[in-house]
């Protein structure tokens, strides 16, 4: 276990999952919880963050930062996706070796497996086949940043460690119409056509498209249980191993949103890749399995979601 009163870097730590993380490691008994804003800090800069680390000197470095988006803004803001998350993870990582960071856990994403692997995806499948084109640039930057990890481990010995997460939403997520992963952006969609009685909402895609979804605090659960277990080069996936299509999906969140609304969807939209299902039997032998199902993850985030519209923090 890593020590619960040493100095912790949550790198990202206002964002979806970065907050999910601040918040479970304070319930696990965490008591320096070190976190900057971008306002403070910009991650894409080597000298502010090597200046950072030396005057912070963290123990411990949750790398959970980053650019992110649904496929529409990854399809149309590519260079920018690539950039910034080439930029933080090369940082971060480099200014942890630089003042011997004692553990890292880097996030990366489960785009970064071949658009059309074997199912459920295996870790070896990485590398093994063309990428999905709508989000590229965000999955190069995510196969960078873990295989810089690899190196600073083979070349220099630092403890640092990937896992690659499937598709999250929580409490935190971005809900906006346009820029927001699926999810988020469908509870968004049919609580305003609940709000302006609008008789049907309309679904990017053809709704065939299959996806799995993991619940941000069963994550920041799952990078804990790595840090506490886990030291090797090769990436763990973490997800649940269950998927729903995205019809079945918006069939839940209308029906619990806006059950009154018909459905329609837009072809003319990318669907992505066509399935993405992690296979997360490493993960379960080192002891962990995810805990809340869709359904109850999907009410407390809804709720989660009304509050914040009405106290004005709600991402749109």
């Amino acid at each position: 276990m890593i020590d619960r009163g040493a100095p912790v870097f949550v790198a990202g730590h206002k964002g979806l999952v970065g907050s999910a993380v601040v918040r479970h490691l304070g319930e696990a008994g965490f008591s320096d919880l070190r976190t900057v804003g971008r306002e403070d800090l910009d991650l894409r800069d080597q000298s502010a963050v090597e200046a950072w680390f030396r005057k912070e000197e963290p123990c411990y470095v949750f790398l959970v930062a980053g650019t992110v988006g649904g496929i529409i803004a990854n399809s149309t803001r590519p260079a920018e996706f690539l950039y910034d998350n080439l930029m933080i993870h090369g940082t971060v990582v480099h200014a942890s070796h630089l003042v011997g960071v004692e553990k890292l856990l880097y996030l990366g994403s489960s785009c970064i497996y071949p658009r059309l692997a074997d199912q459920p995806i295996v870790e070896e499948a990485l590398l093994g086949g063309p990428l999905e084109p709508t989000n590229e640039g965000y999955a190069l930057a995510k196969i960078a940043g873990m295989k810089l990890c690899e190196g600073y481990r083979s070349q220099y010995g630092d403890d640092f460690v990937s896992a690659m997460p499937t598709n999250l939403y929580g409490p935190g997520d971005n809900f906006d119409l346009v820029g927001g992963h699926v999810l988020p952006a469908l509870m968004h969609r049919f609580h305003e056509a609940r709000k302006e009685r609008l008789g049907e909402v309309e679904i990017w895609g053809t709704g065939s498209a299959r996806r799995e979804f993991l619940h941000v605090d069963d994550l920041a659960e799952a990078c804990l249980h790595i840090m506490d277990n886990y030291s090797d080069a090769r990436h763990l996936n973490v997800g649940t191993g269950e998927d729903v299509s995205v019809l079945e999906l918006a069939e839940k969140v209308r029906d619990l949103v806006y059950p009154e609304a018909k459905l329609v969807f837009d072809a003319t939209k990318p669907d992505g890749m066509p399935r993405k299902v992690l296979d997360v039997s490493r993960l379960a032998e080192l002891g962990w399995t995810a805990s809340i199902p869709l359904e109850e993850g999907l009410r407390t985030t809804y709720d989660w979601f009304k509050r914040a519209l009405l106290d004005g923090t709600a991402r749109l």
